[in-house]
């Protein structure tokens, strides 16, 4: 067979397994059709697959076909994280400041500092931290890991849960678009090298620069010209921060978060984000799922996973129960909210990949990062559906 037989191939594996899990399995409630998609992934991977059925996956996942597989899987996490820029609200944020300041900060600041601690213990095992990272990066990275809530997914499962236009759910909203802006800021300290210091910084001026144009010929421009333009405004400027070293996904949050959400029709943004789940981000988790190890033993792999799961909830439950505290919540409010929050996912994987192309983490690390990242998320719904059941006034609270 040639190579676009055995492309086709891939895709239709990529496609047929998960959903077949999804919808035969009946798995909605604890795990949706994208957490499947990420558990395929890891199962088609080299772990998996690739230990059980060695010349069938030699066979399919040849270098050529994931080559062509990882370059759609790079547009569309690049579309995704775009999107997820495009759909920050930080005029609401700003308008509840101390509200949103307090929580956003506790919610963020005490799972990084849990997490911080985690990877401090797993520093004392060798094999966990990549090749060119320095300790700071590695703890920093590993700890911002278990702090990243996932805003697309949450929105998704706001959704579901029928509070995504309610009081509640725009407020969980702003918590989480500041944690978002704190995620992308933090993982560009990561990155930053500072032997070419030069370079990131002409970039950020020129960003500055090209953002104050783009904004001006985006407002002359009527919407069915804005959606060209702001994908070629994501073309150049994943490139320009590739190119300074800060990696191209920093560069399409920056694109997004610098596109302004009235410019376009929220049903249409809604319509775009689902068919980027549907089309082509499927691809992006199997191309996640090949970057997986287990060569230190499943077992040690596990255990690093629960380790990081544990400093992923609890930090986050803890600082949203401050958070309530000190804002005179009601009973329950908090507990909600903090489940909610702790979501991983996309984002959380997008940021593990990051760091695992720039070598701070390794196979190993980022294989427990995935583990970790899916079952928190598996954990929301179930969790969060009985509260919201027996605590439904809460849902209208606006602040």
């Amino acid at each position: 067979m040639n190579t676009s037989e055995i492309f086709l191939i891939a895709m239709a594996i990529i496609f047929t397994v998960p959903w077949l899990i999804w919808r035969l399995g009946n798995t909605d409630y604890y795990a949706p059709l994208v957490v499947v998609q990420i558990i395929a992934g890891i199962l088609l991977g080299p772990g998996i697959l690739g230990a059980v059925f060695p010349e069938y996956y030699a066979f399919v996942f040849r270098p050529p076909v994931i080559q062509s597989l990882n370059g759609i899987a790079w547009w569309a996490v690049m579309l995704f994280v775009m999107i997820a820029g495009v759909e920050l609200d930080l005029k609401k944020a700003w308008a509840y400041r101390r509200e949103s300041g307090i929580t956003a900060g506790l919610a963020l600041g005490t799972p990084l500092a849990f997490g911080c601690l985690a990877a401090l213990m797993m520093l004392t095992v060798d094999g966990w931290m990549g090749p060119k990272a320095m300790i700071w990066q590695f703890v920093l990275g590993v700890g911002m890991a278990c702090a990243v809530t996932a805003l697309p997914i949450l929105i998704l499962f706001m959704e579901k849960l029928d509070i995504l236009r309610q009081p509640m759910g725009q407020r969980i909203l702003r918590y989480a678009s500041l944690d978002d802006i704190a995620i992308w800021g933090v993982l560009a300290l990561i990155l930053m090298d500072w032997q070419r210091v030069g370079r990131q910084t002409a970039f950020l001026l020129a960003f500055a620069l090209a953002a104050w144009a783009y904004h001006r010929l985006m407002a002359a421009l009527q919407e069915r010209d804005r959606w060209y333009v702001v994908l070629i405004w994501l073309a150049v400027i994943a490139f320009a921060a590739d190119w300074a070293g800060l990696h191209f996904m920093v560069g399409a949050f920056l694109a997004g978060a610098s596109t302004e959400a009235e410019w376009f029709d929220q049903e249409t943004m809604d319509q775009l984000r689902q068919h980027v789940l549907l089309v082509v981000m499927p691809v992006f988790f199997l191309s996640t799922g090949l970057r997986t190890d287990w060569a230190m033993g499943g077992a040690a792999v596990f255990i690093a996973a629960a380790l990081l799961l544990a400093a992923s909830v609890v930090g986050k439950l803890v600082g949203v129960q401050l958070a309530g505290r000190i804002l005179r919540w009601a009973p329950g409010e908090a507990s909600i909210i903090g489940w909610l929050l702790q979501t991983k996912a996309l984002i959380m994987i997008i940021f593990a990949n990051i760091l695992l192309d720039k070598q701070i983490i390794t196979s190993e690390t980022f294989t427990a990062l995935l583990l970790m990242a899916v079952a928190s998320t598996m954990l929301t719904v179930p969790m969060v559906a009985p509260k919201l059941a027996r605590l439904k006034a809460l849902i209208t609270r606006s602040e």
